[in-house]
Formats: structure tokens, sequence, C-alpha cells
């Protein structure tokens, strides 16, 4: 299969009343460089939870607008691509059709999905629902995140295309086996099976099967 995708880029910017962001992006057409960090000409703020090899691209499905701007009629304007701040948007993939370890050819260059987008409090101050991100987290609406496996020309002209399939993981699976489950080794464990996994979800799913408790997800979702 082929997805025709738009893309966004956007720079760091102030914003009174909320900490720096970048979810501002911009349409861009014609030729891209993508490089391990990301696609020329974008950027991330706070790069210990944002950005980073392992959250180089950030994609979100077209399709699920329309349910957002559904529930919230009054902030319909921001309920469009891309008001998640995503830099790849298409119609026809989404978290429960998408995989981890999923790699795909865009381009001259190869990206890997690598985790669901874990939602962040900024969400909820730029779309003005204050509990934007735990709906998201909720409903599995979250998009998900890339590495890039090898660099190269991109542009909205050529398609995402699967090429690799890895794990029996889907986005929404391991977004449901991270949030919404009980602690569940078992699950824990399928999940950092899935190749392709980033470090900072391997790395938060192996404290839990050491400690034997789930982090409070209040900080992220609620700042």
């Amino acid at each position: 299969m082929h997805y025709p995708v738009q893309v966004f880029v956007g720079k760091v910017r102030d914003y009174p009343g909320s900490r720096p962001s970048a979810i501002e992006k911009f349409q861009v057409d014609g030729e891209l460089k993508l490089t391990s960090t990301g696609l020329q000409g974008d950027s991330q703020a706070e790069k210990v939870i944002h950005g980073g090899v392992d959250r180089a691209l950030c994609h979100y499905p077209r399709e699920h607008y329309a349910a957002w701007r559904q529930a919230f009629p009054e902030q319909a304007d921001f309920f469009i691509a891309p008001g998640f701040g995503e830099n790849l948007s298409t119609e026809g993939m989404t978290e429960r059709s998408v995989y981890i370890g999923d790699i795909y050819r865009w381009g001259h260059a190869l990206i890997q999905v690598t985790q669901p987008r874990s939602p962040c409090y900024k969400l909820n101050f730029h779309s003005g629902v204050g509990d934007l991100t735990q709906r998201m987290q909720e409903n599995g609406r979250v998009g998900w995140l890339y590495r890039v496996i090898a660099g190269g020309a991109v542009s909205a002209d050529e398609p995402l295309a699967l090429v690799s399939r890895l794990s029996d993981v889907s986005v929404y699976d391991a977004a449901a086996i991270a949030w919404h489950l009980p602690f569940d080794d078992e699950q824990y464990h399928r999940l950092l099976s899935a190749a392709g996994l980033s470090a900072g979800w391997t790395k938060t799913l192996q404290k839990r099967r050491i400690s034997g408790k789930i982090e409070s997800f209040t900080r992220r979702l609620f700042g």
C-alpha cells in the first residue's frame, strides 16, 4: 500500500501562559532533507521529552480530526491538520493498522515506527480543551513516532510505502498495554519484544517490571 502524505514543519515559539513549543507547524511542498533528527526546517522544544533519534517524526491520522471536531465544535478551527503538531498527515493509516517496528519507504529515506505518541499537557493549552491529552490517551487516537533508519531527500510528492513489518503489536495495542491495562508483566514482555520499540518506552516498561508499579501519568497529561 502507498499512502499520500502531507508534510509540516515548525520552529519553537514562546507562548504566554504556557511553555515554549513547536506545535505550530506549516505545510511544506517540494523536496526536503530528512536526517536522523528529523526534517530540515523543523525543531522541537524541551528535547528531553520531545524529539531525538527515536522521535524524529510525528505522524497523526488525518481522519481522526472529524471526531474531535464533532466532540468539540467550539474548537473546530483547531482540529485540522497539523493541529497536534504532527510532521506527517495521511488518510488510511491508523493506530490499529500501523505496527511497532514497521518500516516505510519515503522518497529516498526509510523510517521506522518506534512508539505511540505520549500526549503532553501542552496540547490542552493550545486546543483550549483542558483534558484533551487524557481523552487522547483513553481513546487511543494519539498518533505515533518514527526513527530515521536511512536519511535522504523526501517530499509530499512521494507517498509512504510499507516495506517491512517486524512485530505483531499495533500502535493501538502498545498504547493499551502501556496506559489502559493494570500491571501485566506478560504484556510488557510482549511489547518489549517488538522490534524497533523506542529506548524511552523500553526503559519505562523495564522500570515497571522491576518495581511492579505503574508510574503516575498526571504530570505528563496536565503539567
